[in-house]
């Protein structure tokens, strides 16, 4: 598709759907995934994430503030790691993962990738409808009714639509100026929360248990970083390839690790002075009350705005995913079809579900353990030096050179299927203490009562696709392994 038609520029429509950047069209530089992951971080969600890890957790500040950096920015720069094959292969990732699983077996983790996705935009349509329902009340004094609730979800729906629906270049240009306006109101509220602090209280606290670090740091990663791991080379195919990737690794890192231990520390220092932030079904809400009335109006605007953000980077990931799968349609409709599904969850969760954090905790856990497995067979895959052949990518037939056998890659597969099986014997996902929706035979051993599920299936999806050897028949092996690559 030549450059004409793409139409990667500010303002226009970006026609190009999934097959890979030519060299020609690439442009940009690594300070783009800096804006981009800062933007997808700065909403308020990472306040009752915080508030967990004081309220469930028992940890202190000072230990919510380390878990918020190791997990945050350690998961982040997993998320630039496996952004290179962007860079490389100039694909959106489940796209390129049709290389390393075949072009049928590739089919389970893109349907995974965009259950997470649609999942994600979901919690964030809902937590930004109340933001405008709440800025509504103040401003025009009217009370929640249903109508009003439908409304504030269309109007949030049809803003991430305007702006993912453009696509690429215009999400690029306003990550950043828009980042910068939110980001600054953003601080202004931190600021006024942190006043409102008993700091008596927060510093007399006493440490939490070492477990409760360990698993902290399990749940910052799994509700932060991971769920944007299959996402990242979505942002980085635009990139020319001479980037150095050691570069786009830390401004992934950083560009997600500063709003992410701002905030997460934040809602830590919240909730331990008041716990109602951790268990409130309506967050946006309990952090308002918190405020000055007077500050209601620019912090209700930086919650929007912010979940803005966020919302149409996974909006315009959920459109390129479901082309993917097999959706025969072009990308703006295809991001068109999926803020439908939005809405939907957002009715659901505003109007029928009765608990907004019981089933946010339930979902970030069960799928944190097959994309950490994607993510663990993609890492090996990488580092044995992985290249693209874009043609092949595209062609979903008989004939195709990532057909394998019968259209599946096998060790890749069995890899991930393995991974799933490993990851989930470790894992609980639960509302609550009573409320349990699945609990995996070994989730009360270490590993499990701290969370990890996530990591053992990461860690056995790499080590079983790493024994499985190289087969013959996948794309050729290149000389600069991606190891090399992220220390350029």
């Amino acid at each position: 598709m030549t450059a004409s038609t793409t139409n990667d520029r500010v303002g226009a429509m970006e026609t190009r759907g999934i097959e890979p950047v030519p060299d020609n069209e690439r442009h940009g530089h690594a300070g783009q995934m800096f804006w981009t992951w800062f933007a997808a971080n700065i909403s308020i969600l990472g306040l009752p994430l915080g508030a967990t890890l004081v309220a469930f957790r028992g940890l202190n500040i000072w230990q919510a503030a380390l878990v918020a950096v190791v997990g945050a920015f350690g998961s982040f720069t997993l998320v630039g790691v496996l952004s290179l094959a962007g860079k490389k292969g100039g694909a959106p990732a489940l796209t390129l993962s049709r290389a390393v699983f075949g072009q049928r077996g590739n089919a389970g983790p893109t349907l995974i990738t965009w259950m997470s996705r649609v999942g994600w935009e979901t919690i964030t349509t809902t937590t930004a409808a109340y933001a405008l329902l709440a800025l509504l009340g103040i401003v025009f004094d009217v009370g929640r009714n249903t109508v009003l609730t439908l409304l504030c979800l269309l109007v949030f729906i049809v803003c991430t639509l305007l702006i993912s629906g453009l696509g690429h270049a215009t999400i690029m240009w306003i990550n950043k100026w828009a980042t910068v306006v939110f980001g600054v109101l953003n601080l202004v509220v931190m600021g006024f929360l942190v006043a409102t602090v008993d700091w008596s209280e927060v510093l007399d606290a006493p440490a939490g248990p070492t477990s409760g670090v360990v698993a902290g740091i399990g749940f910052i990663a799994a509700g932060t970083g991971i769920g944007w791991a299959n996402a990242g080379a979505d942002y980085a195919r635009y990139l020319p390839r001479e980037i150095p990737g050691r570069r786009l690794v830390v401004a992934s890192a950083f560009g997600a690790g500063i709003p992410l231990v701002l905030l997460i520390s934040l809602g830590s220092l919240l909730s331990a002075d008041d716990p109602t932030l951790a268990t409130s079904a309506d967050p946006v809400a309990a952090i308002n009350a918190m405020l000055p009335s007077w500050m209601a109006i620019p912090y209700l605007i930086a919650a929007f705005g912010g979940l803005l953000m966020s919302n149409h980077l996974s909006t315009y990931s959920a459109g390129l995913t479901m082309i993917t799968l097999g959706l025969r349609v072009p990308r703006p409709m295809a991001v068109a079809l999926d803020v439908v599904l939005m809405f939907a969850g957002g009715i659901y969760f505003m109007l029928i579900a009765k608990d907004f954090y019981g089933p946010f905790s339930t979902f970030l856990t069960l799928l944190a353990v097959p994309i950490s497995a994607w993510a663990g067979v993609i890492l090996v895959d990488s580092l044995r030096g992985r290249t693209y052949d874009s043609e092949a990518l595209m062609d979903t037939s008989r004939t195709s050179r990532y057909w394998y056998s019968r259209g599946f890659h096998l060790p890749a597969v069995l890899g991930w299927a393995a991974a799933i099986v490993a990851g989930l014997l470790f894992t609980k996902a639960s509302t609550s203490a009573t409320d349990v929706w699945f609990a995996g035979p070994l989730s009360d051993t270490w590993l499990g009562v701290n969370g990890l599920g996530w990591a053992v299936a990461m860690a056995v999806g790499a080590a079983v696709y790493a024994l499985s050897g190289h087969r013959s028949g996948t794309a050729p092996v290149s000389s600069s392994p991606a190891l090399q690559e992220a220390g350029r």
